[in-house]
């Protein structure tokens, strides 16, 4: 890459970040952060895309910490101009590859189901039905064990989705305050789901580790506070809880600007920079069976009263 693209590229980066993140006082921090580092040299002696996107997201990320505030680095080129259809077409091809995100469905003894979730939260236009039905499926567990630990994250109205079986009745999740427009729009579990619900009083444990990211966090952080019985175990999560804006810089580079911020109702904040703490901290490579014995001993408890 030749300087003047890298210089181009990295002032380009300031200005967008500047006008359009979260906190207008951080973005013209972090836009003078860039134009400094740029005058020092700091990225003339990088040769490719790849590099450029790594320095460069550090720098970003370098003020506070906010891991949806990056330079993404695309092998393949991107195109000039964001093509709706095709984006929505490439979505519902990487949904219909991983069974819309459904990725087990285990019945283990003691009527224990393993429900894991991943890579992500699809849309819920594309992967509502599928996630309705296997909800449907886990309804008669009698406790439920919803491993997030490989999903990065994903689409609100499908945390609602979600939390919509896991609660008993419509409640409110987060609101989200959009810089802007000045804009908030409050996300609410739905009053009404098809079929059974598993419901806000068998015992639920979500299963978090260092993948688990964005809208992954933002379901386990509304079981967690909103829903008596639900145990986290696992490792803290990333702490990602601003929705971001994607804008081309380069045929392979994408600069991703957070633009919202998500307040939980609940507790007037998020978890951003913080991630999700476990109930239950261990590795989580141990996450699962540690949640089973935890279900096993708490079924028998129940099976005792």
């Amino acid at each position: 890459m030749e300087r003047a693209e890298i210089t181009e590229i990295v002032q380009r980066a300031g200005d967008l970040v500047a006008e359009h993140y979260v906190f207008a006082d951080v973005g013209a921090r972090v836009r003078d952060l860039l134009s400094d580092r740029a005058g020092d040299g700091a990225y003339g002696a990088l040769v490719d895309a790849p590099a450029l996107a790594g320095v460069v997201t550090e720098d970003l990320q370098s003020l506070n910490g906010d891991l949806h505030l990056r330079l993404r680095h695309h092998p393949e080129p991107l195109p000039e101009q964001w093509d709706e259809e095709a984006d929505r077409a490439e979505r519902a091809r990487d949904a219909a590859r991983s069974l819309d995100g459904v990725a087990r469905i285990d019945r283990l003894d003691g009527n224990v189901v393993h429900l894991a979730l991943a890579p992500q939260l699809f849309p819920v236009q594309l992967a509502g039905a599928t996630l309705s039905l296997a909800l449907q499926l886990v309804a008669r567990a009698d406790a439920l064990v919803l491993d997030l630990r490989e999903n990065r994250g994903g689409d609100p109205r499908t945390v609602a989705l979600v939390c919509g079986y896991l609660l008993d009745e419509e409640a409110h999740l987060v609101t989200m305050h959009q810089r802007d427009t000045g804009e908030t729009v409050q996300s609410w579990s739905p009053a009404y789901v098809p079929g059974p619900r598993f419901g806000a009083t068998k015992p639920l444990y979500v299963l978090v580790g260092p993948t688990t990211f964005s809208g992954a966090e933002e379901l386990t952080y509304d079981l967690q506070q909103l829903r008596p019985g639900t145990t986290v175990v696992g490792e803290r999560t990333r702490g990602g809880a601003h929705p971001c804006e994607a804008y081309r810089l380069h045929p392979h580079l994408e600069l991703t600007v957070p633009v919202a911020r998500a307040i939980s109702a609940a507790t007037g904040t998020n978890w951003e920079g913080t991630g999700i703490t476990p109930d239950v901290p261990v590795p989580a490579a141990d996450a699962l069976p540690t949640a089973y014995r935890l279900a096993l001993a708490a079924l028998d408890a129940l099976a005792a009263r």
